[in-house]
């Protein structure tokens, strides 16, 4: 997500690492690094000059240029500069407590405002909320077929009506037919065009007099750049929005439309669309978002991403283990079982601080290949080697790691690998959200899920290569020792 606008920012941090002196002229070259970066990423030069003139007469302050670390000083204003001018957001569907909201998506053909539509729905479900969708796009039936497809997937009523002309006749149809079956929240997909026309306002107008609709999204595409400003402008001036979806942000988007949308039009971005999936769709937070673009992660998508992937009861079992220390190795494998699906690694570890770097490389099919081996090494553990690791020893790991089709070594590191881990989640099971989120760094800077991942990689590359005594004797030691610091940190 924006490579290049974090590629830039991280150029402008690094030209001031480690320098000498610290001058004014030095700042400046930096900060026109950053300026470069934002209008390389298509973002309105009106607001990259607004940008600029914040940032600038904070980082050529005294305060800044006397930091000993100045280059963390900068990242601080910016990070501060780039939630400012994302947000603030209201991210709240503000539905009733009685009778049916109904929600109005726009946009051009194209944008992904049908899917969307599905992943409105299915993020309301996640929320015990029972939505009905309404396919009022009636200039294309390829789309109403699309729509009942999408709620068939879902498990989501649809009303279509074929035989009817009239999208505000269908609307209107379409919410008493929400109401009497008790639904709670109605989603109207309304028409879209190539491109914004006399004909597709007034459709969209008459529609929203007509039903007077509780929110009103538009749904751009984020690769678009400054051509999503620009529709987001005329259809507020048509309609009033009340947000924004922004699609797409999982492709070779820039950054330009999501830096540029709130500033130019004052219509925020609500929700963001990160993938295909109908689960892909997150609620906006411009912290987490700044974050992400300034590679510092986003601990709290995290922790969303992980409670999506794992249901209510699996979880307060796997806390109720962490807690008493009963987790066992069943345990971590059906845990990587749900971490190993295409794709979601990648992800996970992208929210990370430090490791979106990896993404590319978690989700190759041999770092997915290392996290099978791990679980194929598991499967060939007796029920009680399971349950007691530590009664594995060199007889039962060499019958181990015949049957999983790895080496001896591979068994005694993924040992010590569970038993390093197990009094840091059993910490993160009895604390607060504070130190959750501590131990959720301290599991990340021990890179642990990395060194599952990459152990197929590395296999390939270490097989039949012998280490000399003092090398075996060194690694032996570190291992130790990183065992004890995590055991320490886990009390």
């Amino acid at each position: 997500m924006f490579d290049s606008l974090s590629t830039g920012f991280q150029a402008a941090f690094k030209s001031i690492r480690g320098k000498g002196k610290l001058t004014e002229a030095n700042m400046r070259e930096s900060l026109q690094t950053v300026e470069q970066a934002l209008l390389e990423a298509d973002v309105s030069y009106s607001v990259v000059q607004s940008f600029m003139e914040h940032v600038t007469e904070q980082a050529l302050g005294r305060r800044v240029l006397l930091s000993l670390r100045p280059d963390q000083e900068l990242i601080r204003i910016v990070h501060e500069e780039l939630v400012k001018l994302l947000g603030p957001v209201d991210n709240s569907l503000h539905l009733k407590k009685d009778g049916c909201t109904v929600l109005m998506l726009c946009g051009l053909q194209g944008s992904g405002k049908t899917t969307t539509c599905g992943k409105l729905a299915q993020l309301l479900m996640e929320q015990k909320v029972r939505p009905m969708l309404v396919a009022a796009d009636l200039q294309r039936p390829a789309a109403i077929e699309q729509l009942k497809v999408i709620g068939k997937t879902l498990g989501v009523d649809v009303y279509a009506d074929l035989e009817n002309k009239d999208p505000v006749a269908v609307c209107q149809a379409g919410v008493k037919q929400a109401q009497a079956s008790g639904a709670q929240v109605v989603i109207l997909d309304t028409a879209g065009r190539l491109a914004i026309d006399e004909t597709l306002m007034g459709e969209l107008k008459r529609i929203d007099r007509k039903m007077s609709p509780d929110q009103v999204y538009l749904v751009v595409d984020g690769m678009t750049g400054q051509d999503a400003v620009n529709s987001a402008g005329a259809f507020n001036e048509a309609l009033e929005l009340n947000g924004v979806i922004m699609t797409k942000l999982d492709g070779d988007a820039r950054g330009g439309a999501l830096l540029s949308v709130k500033q130019i039009t004052g219509v925020p971005i609500k929700f963001i669309g990160t993938g295909e999936k109908f689960d892909a769709l997150e609620v906006f937070r411009p912290e987490g978002m700044a974050s992400r673009i300034l590679q510092m992660g986003d601990i709290v998508q995290a922790a969303r991403e992980a409670h999506r992937i794992v249901d209510e009861r699996d979880r307060e079992e796997m806390e109720r283990k962490m807690a008493s220390g009963e987790m066992t190795l069943d345990d971590f494998k059906n845990m990587l079982e749900k971490v190993a699906k295409p794709g979601l690694m990648g992800k996970m570890m992208s929210l990370l601080p430090g490791m979106g770097q990896m993404k590319e490389l978690l989700d190759s099919d041999e770092a997915t290949g290392g996290i099978r081996q791990t679980i194929g090494a598991i499967n060939s553990m007796t029920a009680q080697e399971r349950r007691n690791p530590k009664i594995i020893d060199a007889q039962r790991r060499a019958r181990i790691a015949k049957g999983a089709g790895v080496q001896s070594p591979v068994i005694t590191q993924l040992v010590k690998q569970f038993e390093m881990m197990k009094p840091l989640m059993q910490g993160m099971a009895g604390g607060g959200t504070a130190e959750r989120a501590k131990m959720l760094q301290q599991l990340q800077s021990g890179n642990l899920m990395n060194d599952l991942s990459m152990r197929g990689m590395k296999s390939k590359k270490t097989t039949g290569k012998r280490l000399s005594n003092d090398e075996r004797l060194k690694l032996r030691k570190r291992r130790e020792k990183e065992l004890r610091q995590a055991k320490r940190k886990g009390r």
